[in-house]
């Protein structure tokens, strides 16, 4: 993308609200913080500002966005929505849980937005401030985490800049993201079964308990963002599973594994699961050239912990 000036930092007031929502119905992109990481937005209905995301990042065309809506009201327009959805919407939503279903009007948003798939990812996030922007624009928002394609996801106002400065029209600096890790994403099928493309905090117990064990056989198809074998990347080698660090490493500590960023020093996997991404930014800009990572136990939010872990090292 050309022709953007010096990204604009917006305080997380109403008037940094304001001048957000004015930027994105004039067609222009922002990132604004969610529960999750940062996401880069776009009005999903305009071709010309979703294409604007793409170029930022330096996104494939095959990835498809999420998209972000203010209600449950709102994704019934978008998709066609069944018991699955309703139920899993009554227990998550607003929350960190995006739901892939059949999309409902295809004249409804921007095709680059689904990137031609019949199916459209949803979520209802619950960060206060990105709910206020979607409230106040009153159109669904594509918004993607706003980093350069296959980077590490930001959590910071800062790790935004350090990717898009220039590229983007503002940013909100809304501190820290609590979750830290994208939203689980979940295929509804039409024939009732579901599939976890992405975990994330929400876990796929957490789902079973709603709607049954998922389905047996799984799509390799790239049906929603964060599927691809090679992501989060911090543009260094990582070496996982590290009980310390061999030379010219930079170690990622976690419980008992004391590293030069540590996940967890008591072992607390939703702490650590919050300061991924801030110790993988922290590690691409150290001086040693290569990361090693600590041990995480695969349970609970540590599953979608190894899921970005084994990306970021593919």
């Amino acid at each position: 993308m050309t022709g953007k000036n010096a990204t604009e930092v917006l305080a997380a007031d109403a008037k940094g609200i304001a001048a957000a929502v004015q930027i994105l119905l004039a067609g222009g992109i922002v990132s604004i913080p969610t529960e999750t990481v940062y996401g880069l937005a776009a009005r999903a209905d305009d071709a010309a500002a979703v294409a604007q995301i793409y170029a930022a990042k330096g996104r494939p065309d095959f990835n498809p966005l999420i998209v972000h809506v203010a209600d449950t009201g709102q994704a019934r327009t978008l998709a066609s929505w069944n018991d699955q959805a309703a139920r899993l919407a009554a227990r998550f939503w607003p929350g960190p849980l995006t739901l892939v279903l059949p999309q409902q009007d295809r004249g409804a948003l921007a095709p680059a937005v689904t990137a031609g798939l019949p199916t459209v990812a949803l979520r209802n996030p619950a960060h206060p401030i990105m709910r206020a922007v979607l409230a106040s624009a009153q159109v669904p928002l594509a918004a993607p985490s706003a980093n350069r394609s296959g980077a590490v996801s930001p959590t910071r106002c800062a790790h935004v800049l350090a990717s898009l400065e220039g590229r983007i029209d503002a940013v909100i600096d809304g501190g820290i993201c609590a979750e830290g890790l994208e939203s689980t994403i979940v295929a509804l099928r039409g024939d009732g079964g579901w599939q976890m493309l992405r975990p994330g905090p929400v876990g796929e117990a957490q789902i079973a308990a709603l709607l049954g064990p998922p389905e047996a056989i799984h799509s390799s198809a790239i049906e929603a963002p964060g599927q691809l074998a090679s992501h989060y990347s911090p543009g260094k080698r990582v070496r996982l599973d590290a009980t310390a660090r061999a030379e010219d490493e930079f170690l990622i500590g976690f419980g008992s594994v004391d590293g030069d960023c540590t996940l967890s020093g008591s072992g607390d996997l939703v702490e650590a699961a919050a300061r991924l991404y801030d110790c993988l930014h922290q590690a691409a800009i150290a001086p040693q050239s290569r990361v090693a990572v600590a041990p995480v136990p695969d349970e609970g939010v540590g599953a979608a912990i190894n899921d970005r872990l084994r990306r970021s090292a593919a």
